[in-house]
């Protein structure tokens, strides 16, 4: 019985130290779970910050590219609007040349110019303003008028345009001293 006894007690002193040696490995595995749960929160804190500036780059490239896109388009309706405005000054020429005189031919030239000026208008480029005085902003002094008022326009030699409320090209003034 003894025997017995002993072999009992030393099953029991394996037991209690298998349940302990379990205890401890599952705390282990328990701590180590935490550990790893607590890297992957911070892996994926990381990994959101860096979408969110991707994000955030791509929006800006997305506003910068319209922006270069704007520009491209301001300035290339600049550049073609300088270039009909000489066709503009060649009408104004023809009907200023017809002296009054009625025909089919200036008629038309007459209504070719209000078509382009027109055309002209639904994309922003207007007359510069004379009849307010001289504006050194949209208006070129190339000389002087002795029989206008001080800083009034006398005479427009060549007419102004702007479009969308920047100076496209002077107008041409002889200005009173």
């Amino acid at each position: 019985m003894a025997t017995e006894q002993n072999e009992q007690a030393q099953d029991l002193e394996q037991a209690e130290q298998q349940t302990q040696n379990e205890t401890e490995q599952a705390e282990v595995t328990v701590e180590g779970l935490q550990e790893q749960i607590t890297k992957l929160e911070e892996s994926l804190k990381l990994e959101k910050a860096r979408t969110a500036n991707a994000v955030y780059e791509a929006q800006k490239s997305v506003e910068r590219i319209q922006r270069e896109a704007e520009k491209h388009k301001d300035t290339v309706l600049e550049k073609f609007a300088k270039e009909l405005l000489d066709s503009v000054d060649n009408l104004e020429r023809a009907i200023a040349a017809a002296n009054e005189e009625e025909s089919p031919v200036v008629e038309g030239v007459k209504l070719t110019l209000k078509s382009l000026l027109s055309t002209l208008e639904k994309f922003g480029v207007v007359e510069a303003d004379t009849a307010n005085g001289f504006n050194a902003d949209l208006h070129q002094a190339v000389g002087i008028d002795p029989n206008a008022k001080a800083n009034q326009i006398g005479a427009v030699l060549q007419k102004g345009y702007t479009l969308n409320n920047r100076l496209l090209r002077p107008a041409m003034v002889m200005v009173g001293a």
